[in-house]
């Protein structure tokens, strides 16, 4: 590396820190050439699920040379979203407290994509005033391998639950990466320091996981609560207790997070009110409570009746019969999948004969297909 280049890469880093992220490293466009097969394997299998748009966009996916021929390197980020180390807001708080619904660290505060996207734009415009080059910019919304990229950068490895994790932070960091035309030295990839450890395969409650290293989204609670559309598979209803928007329970259980902090970007600090949300205020919101609640959050993007339908859910697993009024009233909401989830918590918190009585009643009245499914399914 010459002396020039250095200069920049040093103040790349320094500007980096500046705006916010914990590291950055560089991979050649060329950098993940196993990515694609390993992509394919898991369409073939169909993990992906629902997720169609996977499949569809598989080609471009593969490598950042079919998304963008003219790359030549790519720089990833990483910024530390992780929570601090009291008792009351450790990542799994929630399970303890039946009444509250448990969400993902990640959606506990802003939209990560809209604080990631400013500062990336930001570093992007410092490396075309400093060295050139053409550049694009990417936030989990476009088809970027981001956690293989992230691999063959340096910032961590893939863990067994398949997602990245580092030395230095842990499981709790959101990736970020800008191509460019420039030709810039790779920092080097990062090995895998997993060893023998199963530990966060052995704590997922949905046995998501075919083996190590693979993930099938259709068992996965983040997948479920937020990706699924429609009912939630009565399989896995009771596995996901009052986890109301993703898991943390795989990168809660990985022992790197010892080495982890807390964030330090005040937009990515939890707000109070998402930590341990009550469920019995959840189930009261209407479609403008609901947007006005979680404004700027991640959570707002699958809109109120997918969200209902995952508090209905945490609310049947909770045994707490004081919720039942509410649960009756979503009995008779406009949104066929909210009325569904309703059936199957009222049936759950409500004394059997009193469920037998309300499925005659709510059946005459009934019409829709996945509701009456639902009924019938309770007293087959």
């Amino acid at each position: 590396m010459d002396r020039k280049t250095g200069k920049f890469l040093s103040a790349l880093e320094a500007k980096a820190r500046q705006l916010g992220f914990d590291d950055l490293k560089i991979a050649p466009a060329s950098g993940i050439p196993k990515a694609e097969a390993h992509l394919r394997t898991f369409l073939e299998n169909d993990y992906h699920g629902t997720m169609s748009w996977m499949e569809e966009t598989a080609d471009r996916r593969a490598s950042p040379k079919a998304l963008w021929p003219d790359v030549s390197s790519v720089i990833m980020v990483a910024m530390n979203y992780g929570p601090d180390d009291r008792p009351e807001n450790h990542p799994l708080a929630h399970l303890d407290d039946p009444a509250t619904g448990g969400i993902s660290v990640y959606a506990r505060h802003r939209d990560y994509h809209d604080v990631i996207k400013g500062r990336l734009k930001e570093l992007a415009s410092f490396i075309v005033s400093r060295a050139g080059g053409d550049v694009k910019v990417f936030v989990d919304t476009a088809p970027v391998m981001e956690k293989p990229l992230g691999e063959a950068a340096g910032l961590g490895w893939q863990g067994k639950h398949t997602n990245l994790v580092s030395r230095e932070l842990g499981s709790w960091f959101f990736l970020g990466s800008i191509f460019t035309s420039l030709d810039l030295p790779a920092s080097g990839a990062e090995t895998d320091h997993c060893g023998s450890c199963r530990a966060c395969l052995e704590s997922c409650p949905t046995d998501a996981f075919p083996a190590p290293y693979q993930l099938d989204a259709r068992r996965c609670i983040s997948y479920l609560t937020i990706e699924h559309p429609g009912p939630i598979p009565r399989t896995f209803r009771s596995a996901i207790g009052n986890r109301i928007y993703g898991c943390d329970d795989c990168l809660a259980a990985c022992p790197w997070n010892k080495f982890a902090s807390a964030a330090s970007e005040a937009k990515l600090v939890a707000r109070e009110d998402l930590k341990s949300p009550s469920l019995d205020k959840l189930l009261q919101l209407d479609d403008g409570a609901f947007r006005k609640l979680f404004s700027g959050s991640p959570i707002k993007r699958v809109g109120r009746g997918r969200f209902l339908r995952n508090v209905l859910i945490a609310a049947g697993n909770s045994g707490d019969e004081q919720l039942l009024p509410k649960v009756t009233d979503l009995l008779k909401d406009e949104d066929p999948v909210v009325r569904s989830a309703a059936v199957w918590a009222f049936c759950r918190l409500a004394p059997a004969e009193e469920a037998r009585g309300r499925k005659d009643q709510q059946l005459s009245a009934e019409a829709d297909p996945l509701v009456r499914e639902e009924w019938m399914a309770e007293f087959s």
